[in-house]
């Protein structure tokens, strides 16, 4: 597993003038701390313990916030250099510092990683650098069954950008970057497309998106996505109502039972500003046991009904899918989880989902946000490896301390 991180961080950030008037760009306040300091926790959290500043434009006030790290759990050294040094000078310059393999990061771009299962990938893949890309109508980066190319230009021809978060080999990335005409004094997007040329690239794909800083626009829209929020995620039967007989599905509102002691914790939980979103799966469309349009009256029926006891349902997201389709919206696969988190604006490592099926942790776990299971069973030893909190309850009831303090603990 890595644990080093290397941070770009000397830019002058022109396109996000006047923040970055008097400040880096990477210290620019989202939610009331520098961004620098949000990817920093993001990588402290799944194990990243040391890390080299690359700073260069104002670069003492990164010095000044963050000092050694240890206030928050790192160890940071820097490397300081002039505003004019390229992305391949200042990691040329840094290299005596570097382990055989270290996370290369941008300042100004957040994703919802797994830097585990990225690890996993890279060493299995042989390759000596491996992109976190997300999909772009237009973009740098193209996937096929040939490899990965990269380009320093974009095109409609490629579907995908890579955002940083990139695992890369020391010893024969620079190789490439000393090898290159004008060495160090290039980009690194150069020594990009020269391992790029030589099939030495792999990439795996955020399904999640990303947020960026790179100009007031995307400013705005970070700072709401990455403010807190108390949106529990839910499953539907067996969690909010009561389930069907194996094989048999809800398909009436008249047979919509609620149950009523999760009902009641919801309630609770609402009184304390908390929001829901429903996520469900639902073969009996794909069976044609449940006709689409009585869903939707059903879950119109749902909604209405819990926000009469002032317990909001901020979307409720459905898979119709069989299970033989093998969907990548139907849990245990973790899409309507991100597509929640697009359009509700949350981070996924910041929100608890609840649910009674083994496939719910499953798919929690994919997403990488907290679990509370559900079950009669007591300590279920099918749960998931997760680096996000799980808990084995009996009720509804029995979670709302743990859900209340997982959500506090990211609002101090």
């Amino acid at each position: 597993m890595v644990d080093q991180a290397v941070m770009l961080c000397g830019g002058l950030g022109e396109r996000l003038r006047p923040f970055t008037d008097s400040l880096p760009k990477a210290m620019v306040d989202v939610v009331g701390r520098p961004f620098l300091e949000i990817l920093i926790e993001q990588l402290v959290e799944q194990g990243v313990e040391r890390f080299v500043l690359c700073t260069g434009y104002r670069g003492e006030s990164i010095r000044a916030h963050f000092g050694d790290g240890s206030s928050f759990g790192a160890e940071i050294t820097y490397s300081e250099g002039p505003t004019s040094w390229s992305t391949g000078r200042r990691i040329h310059e840094v290299e005596s510092m570097l382990d055989e393999t270290f996370l290369l990061m941008y300042s100004d771009n957040f994703a919802a990683i797994d830097l585990a299962g990225l690890f996993s990938r890279h060493a299995e893949s042989g390759a000596k650098a491996t992109l976190t890309i997300v999909h772009k109508p237009v973009g740098n980066v193209s996937v096929s069954g040939h490899g990965v190319a990269y380009s320093r230009r974009r095109s409609d021809a490629s579907t995908h950008v890579e955002v940083g978060y990139m695992l890369v080999e020391r010893d024969p990335t620079f190789d490439v970057l000393d090898g290159l005409a004008g060495s160090p004094d290039v980009e690194f997007a150069d020594v990009l497309v020269a391992l790029s040329d030589s099939d030495s690239l792999d990439a795996v794909e955020a399904l999640g998106g990303y947020q960026s800083i790179s100009d007031p626009d995307r400013l705005e829209l970070t700072r709401e996505f990455m403010s807190p929020k108390r949106i529990l995620l839910v499953d539907r039967d067996g969690t909010i109502n009561e389930k069907s007989r194996p094989g048999e599905y809800v398909s009436r509102w008249e047979d919509f039972s609620f149950i009523e002691e999760a009902v009641d914790a919801m309630a609770q939980l609402a009184e304390e500003g908390f929001e829901f979103a429903v996520i469900t799966n639902q073969a009996g469309v794909a069976r044609e046991m449940v006709d689409s349009d009585e869903l939707e009256r059903i879950h119109q029926g749902m909604v209405s009904t819990l926000d009469e006891r002032g317990i909001a349902v901020r979307g409720v997201y459905v898979s119709p899918h069989h299970w033989d389709e093998e969907a990548f919206d139907r849990k245990p696969n973790p899409g309507l989880f991100y597509r929640a988190s697009q359009e509700l604006g949350f981070r996924l490592d910041r929100v608890v989902y609840v649910g009674d099926d083994i496939r719910d942790c499953r798919a929690a776990a994919s997403a990488g946000c907290g679990m509370v299971y559900i079950t009669s069973e007591g300590e279920d030893g099918q749960m998931p490896v997760s680096r996000m909190p799980q808990w084995t309850v009996r009720t509804f009831c029995e979670a709302m301390p743990v859900i209340r303090e997982f959500y506090e603990g990211f609002e101090r």
